[in-house]
């Protein structure tokens, strides 16, 4: 999760959980050769308790000497605006505020997550009737994400907390039936470790074995949704031949441009119309339709599926009425290549580090772009804008995108995430056509 001279930012609340994983990794500063910042967020739900656990993250963080970061937000408000539970208003802030200072900071983001969590998040899934990727539980890694403690359960946390004399606050509203993980936390779990004492080592073995099946058939989709690629989306007949289980993970990752997670109905649904024809609504007016042969994921109005081309066509692609070459080299070829054309950076990018999920389109609202060796993430709005490029072409720039997130600008070039690297193997070469 960590080597030697990173950097680490914990997501401090106040907690047992917390507070252990800020003094273990505190403890590994010196034999790793570590930095390590908290961030806390004061979700001003709770009035003077919740003003009670920033002071005290802040009188801990200076015994630790480590640097804190505190965002203040009206959580309740928040929720409100965006239509939304407060609970995942909340998670959303907090991951939000922690990312914009890991970008800041290249740092990585500790989470204190525990065996007894993701045991919870397991159950709460299985209520829902979640597939298997919910049944994975909480990966110990996802991204710049690390959970160092998810081994640990509770009770190992708060003896851990008690021989090293590490204080912590308890957050009143875990106490509470309000919200389902905590009748989870109250009611069941102590049921199932009746049964089982250790019930989430269990837990956590299961997810270890699902996540391996979901990788594999996370990797299976890829391949049968490269293979079915056609103009404009993707072949019916060949997705209607899929075994169920791919053709499920295929369509989940479809809809993840759109952060949509379809229920099983919605895949059964769209199982059905591969091969008669026809239109689902998944949600928020997002549809799927199969027509003339061609299945396709757009919104209602239709906005979106003008010139959106999945980016593994091999033939030349057609849009905003410019035709582009797509190829696929090794690197020794683009850089026998590079020698040639001076200017190969804007038109190539590392193609291991393009979703699947990701389509050649103009821009839209909200679309955002990683500036090369900048650690600096820009509206493409803004970003237009500071390049000075005429509005009347804007509208006409082509860009490859996963789903906001902007990979390739066309005259602009790749993203941070998809440029062009010393790991690289295969690389995507973009071309238009003139004349």
């Amino acid at each position: 999760m960590l080597t030697k001279g990173e950097s680490v930012i914990v997501g401090l609340s106040g907690g047992a959980d917390s507070c252990a994983l800020l003094c273990f990794l505190c403890s590994l500063r010196e034999s790793m050769d570590i930095t390590v910042y908290a961030c806390h967020v004061n979700h001003q739900l709770r009035g003077e308790e919740a003003d009670r656990d920033e002071r005290f993250a802040l009188e801990l963080c200076k015994r630790f000497d480590v640097p804190l970061f505190v965002l203040h937000k009206d959580i309740r408000a928040e929720a409100l605006k965006r239509k939304i539970g407060t609970e995942q208003c909340g998670r959303e802030v907090r991951y939000r505020f922690f990312e914009e200072k890991a970008a800041k900071l290249g740092a990585k983001i500790a989470t204190a997550h525990t065996a007894s969590d993701n045991a919870e998040t397991v159950l709460f899934n299985l209520t829902r009737g979640s597939g298997i990727s919910g049944l994975c539980g909480i990966p110990p890694v996802r991204d710049n994400i690390i959970r160092p403690l998810i081994c640990c359960t509770r009770e190992e946390i708060e003896s851990y907390c008690r021989k090293n004399r590490i204080d912590f606050v308890t957050d009143s509203s875990n106490l509470t039936r309000e919200y389902t993980r905590n009748k989870l936390r109250l009611d069941v779990m102590p049921v199932l470790r009746q049964i089982n004492p250790a019930f989430e080592s269990a837990v956590s073995s299961m997810t270890e074995h699902l996540r391996d099946a979901e990788s594999y058939l996370d990797a299976q989709a890829r391949s049968a949704l490269e293979a079915a690629a056609v103009n404009g989306g993707y072949s019916a007949k060949m997705l209607s031949e899929l075994p169920k289980a791919i053709f499920s993970a295929s369509v989940r990752k479809l809809c993840a441009k759109y952060t949509l997670i379809p229920e099983a109905k919605h895949i059964e649904l769209m199982r059905r119309i591969v091969y008669n024809g026809g239109a689902v609504e998944i949600r928020n007016g997002v549809y799927a339709i199969a027509s003339q042969g061609i299945f396709r994921i757009t919104r209602r109005d239709g906005s979106d599926s003008q010139n959106i081309i999945p980016f593994n066509m091999a033939e030349p692609t057609i849009i905003c009425g410019k035709k582009y070459t797509l190829e696929i080299v090794n690197i020794e070829e683009y850089k026998n290549l590079q020698k040639i054309r001076k200017k190969l950076f804007y038109e190539a990018l590392d193609y291991d580090k393009i979703p699947l999920t990701g389509v050649f389109r103009i821009r839209q609202s909200g679309d955002s772009f990683r500036l090369p060796y900048r650690n600096v993430t820009k509206p493409v709005r803004k970003l237009f804008t500071e390049l000075k490029i005429p509005q009347e072409n804007r509208s006409s720039l082509m860009l490859l995108a996963d789903g906001s997130r902007v990979l390739w600008i066309s005259t602009i070039g790749p993203s941070e995430e998809c440029m062009v690297s010393v790991s690289t193997q295969k690389v995507l070469l973009i071309r238009e056509e003139i004349g």
